[in-house]
């Protein structure tokens, strides 16, 4: 299987490379809107500033950035009712995908996808229900039912990889496509829980009454998860964003030890496969582990909303960061909005910055003011910036 894998990425970095030639500017194509040919620089914005090199702006995209704000988003939704349809069938994940890029032009295009989208591929199964969320329908609680997990069947994932392919292919260095995973501590919540929860009992109490299985789990989880990561990227994602997203509900203690070793395995796997490719860590609530954040070896720290900007560039050092303004703030009239863009922009400086919210874009939140949230970064000059806002 393994073997097959290699031959099928080679074949795949092979056509994603034809592709990029054949879209080279012409008469007919010119005015194609998701054309490689609207950026001539070697590489995306969004990348070079993941790397802290010397850029003329912040790179910006938002999480959740195609979905149920977007009346288009809601009329394929509509056709397609099912989540699990549009984001495990390759021709809606790029037209998804590209909806918000079509309208917005944000710096970074990240695959339509779902951090639980890979557990099929090793044992999991799951369900999404529009109304309760992720359903898994057998949770992991005993060492048999772990036993019966398995390596991860890349053969079941390959609309993943067609789709990241043709993102590729149709953005080409207009911006950067992303694609992501789960940490496995936070898929470690759903396979225990069975559900969405926000108290997290079940696997809390396994921390304690049964350690070794509840690492057993978590480490079997970071060997599935960095292989997904190494296949998307041998896809055609640019940079990868690694959420923690029930991270910031561990103490910072029990963090060093049930999530940041199994970040850390995904980390050292794909920096020795693909040491070129940016890594984002993003932990919701994570003002209590910015520093332990910044050790695990991600390019980016990913920041919530309810840290300061200035305050979290001293305390992470010298990595580069993403964020952080609130959603909310989109909801505010279009002065505020270009006040919280720039105050952001400031307090993280030239350098390494990526721009983003402090965590995805809520439902409801007017496409206009998301278009202004773009048009005011692009806008931005480091060469003409005020001193501040």
């Amino acid at each position: 299987r393994i073997q097959a894998y290699l031959q099928w990425a080679q074949r795949l970095r092979f056509g994603a490379a034809m592709a990029r030639l054949m879209l080279r500017p012409t008469a007919k194509n010119a005015n194609v809107r998701c054309q490689a040919t609207a950026d001539t620089s070697p590489e995306p914005l969004l990348v070079r500033c993941a790397r802290g090199e010397s850029v003329e702006r912040p790179a910006a995209w938002m999480m959740r950035q195609a979905g149920r704000y977007q009346k288009a988003y809601r009329d394929v939704a509509l056709k397609h009712p099912s989540f699990r349809v549009r984001s495990e069938t390759t021709d809606l994940i790029v037209e998804i995908s590209l909806q918000p890029f079509k309208s917005f032009r944000p710096d970074g295009v990240i695959l339509f996808s779902d951090i639980l989208t890979p557990l099929d591929a090793f044992g999991v199964h799951f369900e999404i229900d529009d109304n309760k969320g992720p359903l898994i329908e057998d949770p992991i609680r005993s060492a048999d039912q772990l036993s019966k997990l398995h390596e991860i069947d890349l053969g079941k994932l390959s609309f993943v990889g067609e789709a990241l392919s043709t993102l590729r292919q149709e953005v080409g260095n207009a911006a950067a496509v992303l694609g992501f995973v789960g940490s496995p501590w936070t898929l470690a919540t759903y396979i225990v829980e069975g559900k969405s929860t926000s108290i997290y009992k079940t696997i809390k109490c396994m921390a304690r009454s049964d350690p070794e299985m509840l690492h057993r789990l978590l480490d079997h989880l970071a060997e599935q998860i960095a292989t997904y990561c190494q296949f998307q990227v041998d896809s055609g994602a640019q940079c990868l964003q690694l959420f923690d997203s029930w991270g910031g509900q561990l103490t910072p203690a029990d963090w060093d030890k049930i999530s940041k070793p199994y970040i850390e395995k995904i980390i050292q796997k794909l920096k020795k496969s693909h040491p070129e490719t940016p890594i984002v860590l993003y932990v919701n609530g994570s003002g209590g582990l910015l520093e332990r954040m910044a050790s695990v070896g991600a390019n980016v720290i990913g920041l919530d909303w309810t840290v300061d900007m200035a305050d979290a560039r001293k305390r992470i050092g010298k990595s580069a960061v993403q964020g952080n303004v609130d959603p909310c703030m989109l909801f505010s009239n279009q002065d505020s909005i270009k006040e919280a863009v720039h105050e952001c922009i400031l307090k993280a400086g030239p350098n390494g910055h990526i721009l983003n919210l402090g965590h995805g874009v809520l439902v409801g939140t007017p496409e206009q003011n998301v278009g202004h949230f773009f048009d005011i970064t692009r806008a931005w000059s480091w060469e003409n910036a005020p001193a501040r806002v």
